[in-house]
């Protein structure tokens, strides 16, 4: 029992050396293998690191050309950007002058329309007015054959009133001649009898003043003889 178990002992720790050596080995080998790893991860990463500096150079490269790029692609676009707002502004000013044309157009249908209404207006109007006009033609020309008729019986009417008055005018004139003449005969008579009344009042009137005359003298002759008498009766005294 104690042979095996020596002998047990002893094998246990021969293979306890034996998996040590191989754990020692493996774990160098893991090291290794994670040192190569981690070398190759490295120049892996020196490379990817390589790789992107040529890439970022090859980027800053194409970054500039595609600047240069976007510089033009600004400038057109600002050109494009110019050209679309003028022509945006050609297409509203094209829009207002369509949009007024069509309110003119409207507009010229509109009148156009009360145009043709308003000439149908007024043909129906001057057809009336014809009608009216032909009508007033046929009554004036009625009216003026009426006052012809009138005027032809007034003018005959007038014509023997006329005779007639003119055969009282003569009447009246042989009248008014016959008095005139009697009025001129009276006249002449009151005149001459005028005369002879005025002739006989100057004559008394004549007469009146030589009686005064002598009446005059009479009392001058008296007044005088007085005036001597007084002066005799002066001297005497």
């Amino acid at each position: 029992m104690t042979l095996k178990k020596k002998k047990k002992t002893k094998t246990q720790k021969d293979s306890g050396g034996i998996a040590k050596i191989v754990s020692t080995a493996f774990s160098n080998y893991k090291k290794n293998k994670e040192q190569n790893k981690i070398k190759a991860i490295k120049l892996q990463k020196l490379e990817e690191k390589n790789s992107i500096l040529k890439e970022k150079k090859e980027l800053k490269i194409w970054e500039e050309r595609l600047n240069k790029e976007s510089n033009k692609i600004k400038l057109s676009e600002e050109e494009l950007r110019i050209k679309e707002k003028e022509i945006k502004i050609k297409e509203e000013k094209i829009r207002i002058e369509n949009e007024r044309l069509t309110k003119k157009d409207e507009e010229l249908i509109l009148v156009t329309k009360e145009l043709r209404e308003k000439e149908k207006q007024l043909k129906i109007r001057e057809e009336d007015q014809n009608r009216k006009d032909i009508d007033l033609k046929v009554r004036e020309e009625e009216q003026i054959n009426r006052e012809l008729k009138e005027q032809r019986r007034k003018n005959r009417e007038l014509k023997a009133l006329k005779a007639e008055e003119d055969k009282k005018r003569d009447l009246e004139y042989v009248k008014i001649k016959e008095w005139e003449e009697k009025f001129d005969r009276e006249q002449k008579l009151k005149e001459q009898e005028e005369i002879r009344r005025e002739q006989r009042l100057i004559q008394k009137e004549n007469e009146k003043r030589a009686k005064f005359e002598n009446l005059d003298n009479n009392t001058n002759n008296q007044v005088s003889g007085l005036e001597k008498f007084s002066i005799d009766k002066s001297k005497e005294n």
